[in-house]
């Protein structure tokens, strides 16, 4: 699916990744943590991309044995500016509320909220490959 870069368009996006999750009968906890990857990963290509065509591209399959669904994989790509993920610093806590770093919370937060992540990124644009498995 391609989606306009606007604001809301991660509504959009966590909504349509909800249905199919609930459809392959993934647990409402699991669900709700691949809705809120989805809204994170929107709103990174949104922020950080400075794609020129102004899409999010975003895929999704069903992947497992003959019949039985056992891992929800989900792509969301622009074509923007890329970056280098080996150069992006840990963002952390320092003291209770303070953060180190104001920035990199959104891919740290995919990572906590998904099984796989898999970040591709070069002068082509960004694709976060994120996974989740049914159980």
């Amino acid at each position: 699916m391609a989606l306009p870069m606007v604001s809301g368009m991660e509504i959009e996006a966590s909504n349509t990744a909800t249905a199919i999750a609930d459809s392959i009968r993934m647990s409402p906890d699991r669900i709700d943590e691949v809705r809120m990857a989805m809204v994170e990963a929107c709103i990174n290509a949104l922020e950080h991309s400075h794609a020129s065509d102004q899409e999010v591209h975003v895929t999704f399959q069903v992947l497992g044995e003959t019949g039985a669904a056992e891992k929800l994989r989900i792509m969301v790509s622009d074509r923007g500016v890329g970056f280098s993920p080996s150069d992006l610093e840990e963002p952390t806590m320092a003291g209770k509320l303070k953060s180190t770093h104001k920035r990199g919370w959104g891919l740290k937060i995919i990572r906590g909220l998904m099984d796989e992540v898999e970040i591709l990124s070069g002068i082509d644009g960004t694709t976060i490959v994120m996974s989740k498995m049914l159980r």
